[in-house]
């Protein structure tokens, strides 16, 4: 069932102006389009502020865009902006002290909510250089964990899990791969295959503290901002509890299929070594997360047909290389 069409950015923009003032924003400020991929985001200037701001509007589409969960996802920014050295949006919250606004748009049937925090300068890493890039995702990555395991989240906080049966089942709306571009046929039973393995396999991989807790779940180069010898950490929409070598395989994103991925898989170990050990119990299960993280992608870009030039430029080549992988993978399996 294709979904209702996204409201004109117009109608968004009248119920921005209307509640910035809630965030102590000036009458004189101006929202503008930005961006959009799953969610919309506007770019926030007002001449009264020193620093600009962007909002973010959710789609609404995924089971964790609730008000709670999104303030979680912002708590944690906070916490790692205080306790960290890693750079992270600063969050800007109301003057009564809230950090979601529910907005009414005209012709949106999900309820759509917005939040506010600072825009930050910088671009993303260039692929040409994509081993020294890995490097520094994993040492960033590996700070993030090591705040996590010290880190007593708030009362109320409340993210999802990225379990398998989360991502396999789409449990969270985020694309079903069985609706991914011409799954049918040999391509389905292929897939399915897979997906019994990887739901096998998963059981067994550990889930305490030391191996699972909240993550980026897509702390790609595409959400580094690199400016000088600054390096900026966007994009926590999808941030969860999950495995925290699946960070790893989030990295990977839409590469997978380079001959090169061994060594942006030990480029990224040994940025995460610089930090914290890699449990030696899950170096070898690296695989199974990576196409686990492959089969979710695959929902994502079936979805996101719909609505993405990229989706659909991509999605023959991208069902292509996964058949390719998973048989790989299953071949491996079975040795």
């Amino acid at each position: 069932m294709a979904s209702p069409p996204d409201p004109p950015d117009r109608f968004i923009i009248q119920e921005l102006e209307r509640i910035i003032g809630l965030y102590g924003f000036s009458d004189q400020a101006v929202v503008t389009p930005l961006s959009e991929s799953e969610n919309k985001v506007f770019l926030l200037t007002d001449p009264e502020e020193a620093e600009t701001y962007v909002i973010r509007v959710n789609s609404g589409r995924l089971s964790y865009h609730t008000p709670q969960s999104i303030a979680s996802e912002l708590m944690w920014l906070a916490a790692l902006r205080h306790d960290t050295d890693i750079t992270v949006p600063k969050v800007r919250i109301t003057k009564d002290g809230s950090f979601v606004q529910t907005i009414a748009v005209p012709g949106s049937v999900p309820q759509r909510h917005a939040a506010i925090y600072s825009f930050l300068p910088g671009t993303e890493p260039p692929e040409d250089n994509l081993i020294s890039g890995f490097e520094r995702l994993g040492e960033i990555s590996a700070r993030m964990h090591a705040h996590v395991r010290n880190w007593a989240p708030p009362p109320r906080f409340e993210r999802h899990a990225w379990t398998p049966e989360a991502i396999l089942d789409n449990r969270y709306n985020w694309g079903n791969w069985r609706d991914g571009w011409g799954v049918d046929g040999e391509v389905l039973k292929l897939l399915s295959r897979l997906d019994k393995v990887l739901r096998d396999q998963l059981v067994e991989f550990p889930t305490d503290h030391e191996h699972f807790g909240l993550i980026h779940a897509d702390l790609r180069l595409a959400n580094l901002l690199v400016e000088g010898d600054r390096t900026a950490i966007i994009d926590f929409d999808d941030c969860g509890y999950g495995w925290y070598l699946f960070d790893l395989a989030a990295a990977l994103s839409f590469l997978e299929e380079r001959p090169d991925v061994p060594k942006l898989i030990e480029s990224w170990l040994k940025g995460y070594r610089k930090v914290a050990p890699v449990p030696s119990d899950m170096k070898d299960r690296i695989p199974t997360l990576i196409m686990l993280r492959r089969l979710q992608l695959m929902g994502w870009v079936g979805y996101q047909r719909q609505h993405l030039d990229f989706a659909r430029e991509i999605a023959p080549a991208f069902t292509a290389d996964t058949c390719r992988l998973a048989e790989e993978y299953l071949s491996r399996s079975r040795d």
